[in-house]
């Protein structure tokens, strides 16, 4: 089963509303905008981070329009210096490659070593969109949903205001 395929089968199984909308590979923001598939819902950005020594992983997402300024979110998650975690982490952890980076891999995460942080905007957003761990999809799914599938992973979801 591929990695799209075990995303809907476990949404399917939390009998979660959602829809889905196939596209060619994208790896940024500017590459959905210009297919257009943000007209459809909230696309979110997904930023994989680590602290200074390795040891705290991070999936802060946030709406598509926002600026991340990471010295703000390393002092609301309590950490030190904060950086964009490599390839092999984020294969690592989540089982992901850059570009397919979602709040949806942490169903990836078994061991649940990847903290979550909501921006603290989307909260009640009828329809995010988010990849289904991979670049050529994304699954419109409400926040609360979302939340809910998370939360059945065993990730607890934490907040910030960005």
């Amino acid at each position: 089963m591929d990695k799209q395929e075990m995303v809907y089968q476990r949404l399917e199984e939390l009998k979660v509303e959602y829809s889905v909308t196939k596209h060619s590979a994208v790896y940024t923001i500017e590459e959905m905008e210009a297919q257009g598939i943000h007209r459809e819902g909230d696309v979110v950005k997904n930023l994989f981070l680590r602290d200074a020594k390795g040891k705290r992983h991070f999936l802060i997402v946030l709406d598509k329009d926002k600026k991340a300024d990471l010295e703000g979110i390393r002092q609301q998650v309590g950490s030190t210096a904060l950086s964009f975690a490599s390839e092999e982490r984020l294969q690592k952890y989540l089982r992901l490659s850059k570009g397919a980076v979602s709040p949806l891999g942490l169903l990836n995460d078994n061991e649940v070593m990847v903290e979550v942080f909501f921006d603290k905007a989307l909260v009640g957003k009828e329809k995010l969109g988010v990849h289904p761990n991979d670049n050529t999809a994304t699954v419109w799914i409400s926040f609360d949903s979302l939340k809910r599938v998370l939360e059945e992973s065993g990730h607890s979801i934490k907040y910030i205001s960005i």
